[in-house]
């Protein structure tokens, strides 16, 4: 076995008893490369972020840093800019060889929702040591908004592979000139280059900022809050914004991204080489994404940018992330956008699915 687990092979696993989980896993969590986690009954407040390090558990880690212990059974609210410990519901007993990585859903990384998985004896975030035995929590601090959270509530996902399966440049022209992956010409460089489109095809929009002083949002509410109310819609005729400090942004990618079925891709971390941001917390793009054969046509990628220290130009066409393509280790039984209720197959620019037409 070689590269990413499909879906079936996750179903094995929890078969298997690999992947536990109380309740027992539902069908809905599983994706064709990957399985939503979902958030326990207790939420932990603590003084900062942390990784339990070498030999230490984050139980261990939690009884030194938490302030105060939340209930999560009827509902509360996670406030912006306090850090959060949720004890997950699913248990990894991975078997030797087998590694895992993970990473926010979507419509978390959109919400400006930081939230990273954290494991006993950790030393990364979001990374699962090959053969790991033991508990999973999520680490979550709200950014832009402050949010309603409740047990079940499906805010990472991880994706399981054994052995090393990245695509090299050579592998990724290789298959760029087998299956077109972008629908223009391919930068390619370390991974497939990833561009800003601030020139749209019809009007001025070109993304939206996170407005500073705004209500709660019920993760469980789709569809049910204005834009206006949390966003500021962000115009340019010049193919050009400059991005202030602290400020969270949504833009979209110049190119129409497609993922063949035998493949899977992950947005790489952004290099700070690049400039005075960072792009894109949710990072996993699955087999089919933007693939004719699941109806996407090739799938624009929506960025998720935040500006850190001084103000920064950026330009329409600027390389700004980079996708990294990984082999499946089986072609997944149900692809994205084909079967499932994918939200965001055929997308431009779009906020999260808690937000209605404007």
């Amino acid at each position: 076995m070689t590269g990413v687990l499909a879906s079936q092979q996750i179903s094995a696993l929890i078969a298997d008893g690999r992947i536990s989980a109380q309740p027992a896993v539902i069908s809905e969590q599983i994706q064709p490369a990957s399985l939503d986690l979902r958030l326990g009954h207790v939420a932990y407040r603590v003084r900062a972020s942390f990784l339990s390090g070498h030999n230490r558990s984050v139980a261990d880690r939690l009884a030194e840093l938490e302030m105060h212990r939340i209930d999560l059974s009827q509902g509360a609210v996670l406030e912006k800019g306090c850090v959060y410990v949720v004890p997950l519901m699913e248990q990894l007993d991975l078997p030797s060889g087998m590694q895992a990585v993970a990473n926010a859903k979507s419509s978390t990384g959109r919400l400006d929702l930081l939230t990273r998985m954290i494991t006993d004896g950790g030393t990364e975030f979001d990374r699962v040591p090959q053969g790991y035995k033991g508990p999973l929590y999520a680490e979550i601090c709200p950014r832009s908004f402050s949010v309603l959270v409740r047990p079940g509530m499906r805010l990472n996902q991880i994706r399981f592979r054994d052995g090393q399966s990245i695509l090299d440049d050579a592998a990724l022209r290789a298959l760029n000139a087998d299956t077109p992956l972008v629908d223009g010409p391919a930068v390619i460089s370390d991974g497939l280059g990833f561009s800003v489109d601030l020139k749209p095809e019809t009007g001025t929009l070109v993304g939206y900022r996170a407005k500073p002083h705004t209500g709660v949002i019920d993760l469980d509410n789709i569809g049910g809050y204005s834009p206006a109310e949390y966003w500021e819609e962000v115009h340019s005729d010049t193919g050009r914004i400059i991005l202030d400090p602290g400020a969270f942004y949504i833009l979209v990618s110049r190119e129409a991204v497609h993922i063949p079925p035998a493949y899977a891709a992950e947005m790489a971390p952004y290099l700070a080489m690049v400039g005075e941001f960072r792009v894109h917390y949710a990072g996993f793009f699955d087999p089919g994404f933007g693939h004719d054969a699941a109806g996407g046509a090739g799938s624009r990628g929506v960025l998720e940018v935040r500006c850190h220290e001084a103000p920064f130009v950026l330009e329409h066409g600027q390389i700004v992330g980079r996708l990294v393509y990984e082999k499946m280790d089986q072609v997944p039984q149900q692809l994205y956008g084909a079967d499932l209720k994918s939200n965001y197959q055929g997308q431009g620019l779009k906020l999260s699915k808690h937000f209605h037409a404007a």
